[in-house]
């Protein structure tokens, strides 16, 4: 398995990705105020803005709105899978299978499941990845398979 940790030094064309390569990201430090900041702005629900109200939710406690555990892992990915061009998106799944807490620290563990050249673009092709998000625990608190436009190197 190719492992690809946080600080690679150099952005990666589509023909420096495999199938199976593995990127692990950083990790980031969730706290109460981050979750309601958040929540104030995109996603005003009381699950996500009291723990007091959260408390006879389904959540049974303040949880992260799944769009901030959204953005977190997207900034995790930025910095660790450095593609050429950036991280350009081309349609996506996403699941959450539990809630994501003040007290977590995230980070994410992407493998790249396949590699498509396209006939109708020859200087890019897609890469498919799946970008799992977990908590300080190990427990996956996000799954996101995206297909991402990666540009060939120009040389």
């Amino acid at each position: 398995m190719n492992i690809v940790d946080s600080n690679v030094a150099r952005t990666l064309a589509l023909e420096d990705l495999v199938v199976g390569q593995v990127f692990r990201s950083g990790r980031h430090q969730l706290d109460e105020r981050q979750i309601i900041e958040f929540a104030s702005q995109f996603d005003p629900q009381p699950f996500h803005l009291d723990n007091e109200s959260a408390k006879n939710t389904l959540f049974e406690g303040l949880a992260a709105s799944g769009w901030h555990t959204a953005a977190i892992t997207m900034r995790l990915l930025v910095q660790s899978a450095p593609i050429l061009g950036g991280l350009i998106g081309a349609g996506a799944e996403i699941n959450w299978p539990r809630p994501t807490r003040p007290t977590d620290e995230l980070y994410v563990e992407t493998e790249v499941k396949e590699i498509k050249h396209l006939r109708s673009r020859p200087d890019r092709g897609i890469a498919i990845v799946c970008s799992t998000t977990r908590n300080q625990h190990g427990e996956v608190l996000q799954t996101l398979t995206s297909k991402l436009v990666v540009p060939k190197r120009t040389t």
